[in-house]
């Protein structure tokens, strides 16, 4: 896992490195500290945002917890702003389309998830109930360049 140092410079230079990410809203709470939350959005073209919420524990270099949640703005923000991130990325918010979620909650009685346990992604159709494993997160390095990678390729269709 990286330093803290470095997770910041990863999180605030995404938006340089990925010119697919249209406005990023991610902070690193509280500064100076062992332990912090990382929390807001990123709005890619198309109307898709990722939520993330990560829970990093940097003196034992490791990811605790997290919840990433890709969907499609509705208005498109294109047309009216985003909502503050605290809002939009609150599971019952109405005007988003969720297309899919991960989450690090352990289901150990479901076999099907075993290769990549506890990470695993809700998909369409009956996205709460329907899970596939998700070997690309990790506990132990960022998760959001393969996030950030998925979106490109799969939601915005870029080679």
């Amino acid at each position: 896992m990286l330093t803290r140092t470095q997770y910041e410079r990863l999180i605030y230079t995404l938006p340089s490195r990925h010119l697919s990410i249209r406005l990023s809203t991610l902070v690193l709470a509280p500064p100076g500290l062992d332990v912090a939350r990382l929390t807001g959005l990123m709005a890619f073209g198309d109307d898709c945002v990722l939520c993330v919420y990560e829970l990093l524990n940097f003196g034992q270099g490791i990811i605790e917890a997290y919840r990433y949640e890709v969907s499609r703005c509705r208005p498109p923000f294109t047309e009216s702003p985003l909502p503050e991130a605290a809002e939009y990325c609150r599971a019952s918010y109405p005007d988003k389309d969720k297309l899919y979620w991960y989450d690090s909650w352990p289901h150990p009685n479901d076999p099907t998830l075993a290769s990549a346990h506890p990470h695993h992604k809700h998909v369409p159709p009956d996205i709460k109930r329907h899970r596939i494993p998700a070997p690309g997160l990790s506990f132990t390095r960022p998760n959001l360049p393969f996030l950030i990678e998925e979106i490109e390729r799969v939601v915005l269709r870029r080679p």
